[in-house]
């Protein structure tokens, strides 16, 4: 990257294009009561730049689509396991690689293995598929973020970190604790940063406990990264190193390669147990497929591995975190409330602070979504009581912590002009704050209701 400008350019060429739709308000009015209020049933082709998520949802690269060519489909022992083997072990040190088609497959596996009704199992914030698998092995998914993981306004440089003490005494009062699980960065508190001694100081609440350390790893590189700029003594690191040095401090790890392996589909399970990565595989073998593809094509193999090396690329990183903060600057110069810093792979916009006349249970950060996409077709996702909220036995609702709106940025995908019109829409939408109203859940599912809720106005 030269050193003498200051633009940060995209370290790449585009060389294939897809053609976007324009909609009106009035078609999109439309297309929002027929999904009933939710964006999760939205047609893609219904929305004009699409932020619902960077999960699977990124660009792949002429090496990847290359590599993919020479995909071995063989159903055991093919070609294509042992490069994506090989590239996964390079990275993260584990003896043992089980593929699976998706991250939530990794943590479906892993969970129905080590936990028993009853357990506890820690985590900075667990995301939404961590705690339903958690919580369908009837244990409880605690989150031990520290206190200023839970204010968005508040500065500081690795809001993801693990609250050591607070992990402590829960590993004290739990009757067990199968493991304790570190998501990097931090997606439920806004894509924060874990600090490398925030994860050493974990280390050492487990080893004293004799309870194995995982990592959440799906953004593991932006993790390594706001590593690098920020904590003292790794500006000289490079960002392999970094994310080593991470994976170093852990037993294992759930992964999905649809986030920092720039893939369209896949993830792993990653472990040093021997006996429990046996229990895995004959889990996988049950329910995801042959130990050498998980569920997985050989072409998606390739193009894993390809991926968790472009990823640990500089001139990626630069241009991935920085395109990020560019949307986090243009929205809060609107005075818009986020979430700050700006985290690693999206911007969060605080729809408490914004939409304070709504209350939790009338959920202002789908109301908030719901404007995005009426406004200009922008999607994002709520982060918050819908999310996040717990249905009571009186009928009532347990807010989140937080009513967050994600607007997650896909990888390589987008242009400035593109960010630059979701700053215009987020402004104007910002602007009719105190118009919005809130909304009921009128149908939903028994786990993970925000992707199938229907919803209507209040």
């Amino acid at each position: 990257m030269p050193s003498e400008f200051n633009t940060i350019i995209e370290p790449f060429r585009i060389k294939s294009v897809e053609p976007i739709r324009f909609t009106t308000r009035a078609h999109r009015e439309t297309a929002l009561e027929e999904a009933g209020y939710n964006l999760f049933g939205l047609r893609a082709q219904d929305v004009l730049i699409d932020l619902l998520t960077d999960s699977g949802t990124g660009a792949m690269s002429a090496a990847q689509w290359s590599g993919m060519m020479r995909g071995d489909e063989s159903y055991a022992g093919s070609p294509s396991f042992f490069r994506f083997e090989a590239a996964v072990k390079e990275l993260t040190g584990f003896r043992h690689v089980i593929p699976t088609h998706q991250g939530r497959a990794a943590e479906r596996i892993l969970f129905s293995e080590a936990c028993r009704p009853g357990d506890v199992v820690p985590n900075n914030t667990h995301f939404d598929t961590t705690r339903a698998n958690v919580e369908h092995e009837q244990a409880t998914a605690l989150d031990v973020v520290i206190r200023e993981g839970r204010e968005p306004a508040t500065m500081h440089p690795f809001k993801g970190n693990v609250d050591v003490e607070a992990l402590e005494s829960a590993i004290e009062a739990a009757a067990r604790v199968p493991l304790v699980m570190v998501t990097v960065t931090n997606n439920s508190g806004g894509g924060q940063p874990v600090s490398m001694e925030n994860l050493h100081a974990v280390r050492a609440v487990c080893d004293r406990h004799g309870i194995p350390m995982f990592l959440d790893a799906c953004r593991f590189a932006e993790n390594a990264w706001f590593i690098k700029q920020r904590e003292a003594g790794y500006e000289k690191k490079a960002a392999v190193e970094i994310a080593r040095e991470m994976f170093a401090f852990a037993d294992g790890a759930t992964f999905s390669a649809k986030k920092d392996g720039l893939s369209n589909i896949g993830g792993f399970l990653a472990m040093n147990d021997d006996e429990l990565a046996a229990r895995c595989r004959a889990n996988l073998i049950l329910t995801e497929g042959f130990p050498t593809y998980g569920g997985l094509a050989g072409y998606d193999l390739e193009a894993i591995a390809i991926g968790l090396k472009e990823v640990l690329d500089e001139d990626y990183l630069r241009y991935r975190v920085r395109s990020v903060e560019y949307l986090w600057e243009k929205v809060t110069a609107a005075g818009i409330p986020c979430v700050s810093p700006p985290g690693g792979h999206a911007v969060y916009l605080d729809a408490k602070a914004l939409l304070s006349h709504i209350s939790s249970s009338a959920f202002p950060a789908q109301s908030l979504c719901v404007e995005l996409y009426l406004s200009g077709g922008v999607r994002g996702v709520e982060i918050g009581s819908v999310m996040f909220g717990r249905t009571l036995g009186d009928g009532t609702e347990e807010p989140a912590a937080m009513e967050l709106v994600r607007l997650a940025i896909p990888r390589r995908v987008y242009t400035q002009s593109h960010i630059d019109y979701v700053a215009e829409v987020v402004a104007a939408a910002g602007a009719r704050a105190s118009s919005l109203r809130g909304y009921r859940i009128v149908e939903q599912g028994p786990w993970l209701r925000h992707f199938t809720a229907r919803f209507e106005p209040k």
